[in-house]
């Protein structure tokens, strides 16, 4: 059971902590031995895949409440890196196989759920030597001449080296080049350009040992076969070794990795550095064999890993999204400001404008999640004929997720005014690491772009039921105003399809730029329709009264804002009616007021650990004090520093 306490005089404020143990300290039981009916624990169990919990997500809870995963204040960047090294090192140690993690979508992304706003740095760390080192080696054939065991034990890092400097997503132009040796059998891989080093985390002295997995063209006798992946030391304990140079780029927003540029000089490698499956098959005399018909599609073979990647990302985004409102959610209660009479203060929470938009995000964090778990699920389950389909579902989710946690993470800091702006305090990592999740794996705009050029015509946004009865109600109606934005996502598609057959025949460019702007609407609107029926699903899976009837509300919340936003184009379109916009605002406000008593169960149930809010001082009642200590040492017991008298008109907001 994990209990949270809180000192404090709030269950009379609208929005004021619950109690549920002696007045004054607020539990949250969020274990298998909750009272039954709980529904903290019950939003907990939903929230974290339910019996799969245990499995999936106890492990990395556990080990990042350990005293070694606290912040560290005023370490130097290069500390902070070697700092997540050791980290990872202790990731590792909880594994009894490393190869099980990065085969285990579930268990690799939650990894990166729970790391991601205690270390980010050690969040990237784990995503690229868990996943697209290690992982890509598990994908293809194994070799005799080639063990893992120096991976799985850490004595190497792993590195991933894709990217270039003139090189991203349009990763078949890359230029790196492996020169198939007739001779020995092996390669040569040479950096032809400067534009072609490589521009990747992780290849720094900075954690030991590395190794890489390269992508390059191979080059065969003078043909072009493809970019392939190729297994490289990069150094030892003694240094780089021959043929490879590395250097370190200037300090980077958000984590701490060792971002780096990377070149070969003929570096050459053995027979066995070439990775190889079906898609490509290198023979003794230099043919190769593949199951795919162009190089394309074999080097989006090669870099699978990334997919899951994405999923990575996702997960340490609304990681981050879940830290963000719990912080902010405490502070708001815990922050005591003027009230409307001399001498009284309430808290924050006691304010609508302050508690509307906490909780509209809140009930976007909810929805960000159950589309993560639905998402990780259908990529775990997925089949070769689904696979296509599965992996543009999961780039609209990256994309969706990590673009609602910056608008949240920065909207939380933001309600805790300058105390938001003090590191100490959580904000800053959550909001410049996110960035970077942003970006990797394939940045939003142009996974986006390229999901909204095969949803064009190759998805069918349906839509499920009709106007229910009475008329009156069908605002307040979860499923109703589902199926409105399943109309709004169906409208963008149209009008992306008509604008696409407008453009000038021929002019291929022209008439995507034609389309863009509503395809990637479409595809944005198509992201918070799948949030909303994976929300809604989990909605049909609560059991207590109390918790069924926070998931209701806060799915109708959620859809609430979103079928506010498009409420021109349903009223012209027929969908809405007059009456119904004019309704939506108070419906609402009525929704919020009516969630607001239960703020603290709804951030409570994403369960973040006590010992990481241990460490944030607006997260507690006693704030000032903590944070007094931090710079001034601990005062004494008596010393609680005066609260001067306000004027009635410092009152911050409006009353009432």
């Amino acid at each position: 059971m994990t209990l949270v306490k809180i000192q404090m005089n709030a269950g009379k404020v609208p929005g004021g902590l619950t109690t549920s143990g002696p007045a004054g300290e607020h539990f949250a039981p969020a274990g298998p031995d909750s009272p039954p009916g709980d529904p903290i624990a019950e939003l907990t169990h939903l929230l974290f895949d339910q019996s799969k919990r245990a499995r999936i997500h106890a492990r990395w809870r556990s080990l990042v409440g350990r005293p070694e995963f606290r912040p560290v204040p005023g370490l130097a960047p290069r500390e902070r890196m070697a700092l997540a090294y050791e980290r990872l090192r202790l990731v590792n140690d909880t594994l009894q196989s490393p190869e099980q993690l990065a085969d285990d979508p579930h268990l690799l992304t939650s990894l990166h759920e729970w790391t991601g706003f205690v270390d980010p740095t050690l969040a990237t760390l784990s995503a690229i030597h868990y996943n697209l080192f290690l992982g890509s080696l598990l994908d293809h054939f194994p070799s005799p001449g080639r063990t893992l065991s120096d991976f799985t034990s850490l004595r190497h890092t792993g590195t991933f080296l894709c990217t270039e400097l003139e090189h991203g997503s349009d990763v078949s132009a890359l230029e790196t080049r492996a020169v198939w040796d007739r001779t020995s059998g092996g390669f040569v891989l040479h950096t032809p350009t400067v534009g072609a080093q490589k521009f990747m985390p992780t290849t720094s002295a900075v954690g030991g040992p590395k190794t890489a997995v390269v992508a390059a063209r191979l080059i065969v006798e003078d043909r072009d076969e493809g970019v392939f992946l190729f297994l490289v030391p990069l150094r030892d304990e003694s240094g780089p070794r021959p043929g490879v140079r590395t250097w370190m780029l200037p300090e980077r927003m958000g984590t701490a990795v060792d971002h780096c540029l990377t070149s070969f000089e003929h570096c050459r490698l053995p027979r066995e550095a070439l990775l190889e499956s079906t898609h490509g098959l290198l023979a003794k005399d230099g043919s190769l064999t593949s199951s795919l018909d162009n190089r394309h599609k074999r080097v989006l073979h090669s870099i699978q890993r990334v997919t899951c990647g994405k999923l990575s990302m996702s997960g340490a985004a609304v990681g981050a999204a879940r830290a963000a409102l719990t912080i902010a959610a405490r502070y708001a209660h815990a922050r005591r400001i003027s009230g409307p009479r001399p001498g009284e203060t309430v808290p924050l929470a006691a304010h609508h404008s302050h508690m509307s938009g906490i909780l509209q995000n809140i009930s976007t964090a909810y929805a960000m999640t159950f589309l993560h778990r639905d998402t990780v699920t259908r990529w775990a389950e997925r089949t070769p004929e689904s696979t296509d389909e599965v992996a543009r579902r999961v780039a609209v989710a990256k994309s969706w997720i990590t673009w609602q946690t910056r608008t949240i993470t920065l909207e939380c800091r933001e309600r805790c005014g300058a105390q938001g702006l003090f590191t100490v305090n959580g904000f800053v990592d959550l909001i410049t690491s996110n960035e970077g999740t942003i970006t990797a794996e394939g940045d939003n705009l142009v996974i986006s772009l390229k999901a909204g050029a095969e949803m064009l015509f190759g998805e069918r946004l349906d839509v499920l039921g009709h106007r229910p009865v009475p008329a009156q109600e069908a605002m307040k109606d979860p499923r109703f105003l589902r199926d409105l934005l399943a109309r709004t996502a169906s409208l963008w598609q149209q009008r992306a399809r008509s604008a696409l057959r407008k453009g000038p025949s021929g002019a291929r460019v022209e008439r995507w730029n034609r389309a863009s702007g509503a395809a990637l609407k479409m595809v944005d609107v198509a992201a918070r329709l799948h949030a909303a029926d994976a929300f809604l699903r989990a909605s049909d899976h609560a059991v207590g009264p109390k918790a069924r009837e926070l998931m209701r509300e806060l799915a109708l919340l959620f859809l609430l804002n979103e079928v506010n936003e498009h409420t021109g184009d349903l009223l012209a379109e027929g969908h809405l009616t007059a009456d119904d916009v004019r309704a939506l605002p108070e419906i609402i406000h009525a929704t919020v007021t009516g969630l607001t008593p239960d703020t603290m169960v709804l951030v409570d149930a994403f369960d973040i650990p006590e010992e990481i809010l241990a460490t944030v001082p607006i997260a507690h009642e006693d704030y000032t004090q903590r944070l007094a200590a931090l710079v001034q040492g601990p005062a004494p017991a008596r010393a609680a520093l005066p609260r001067p008298d306000r004027p009635r008109g410092a009152v911050r907001e409006e009353v009432g």
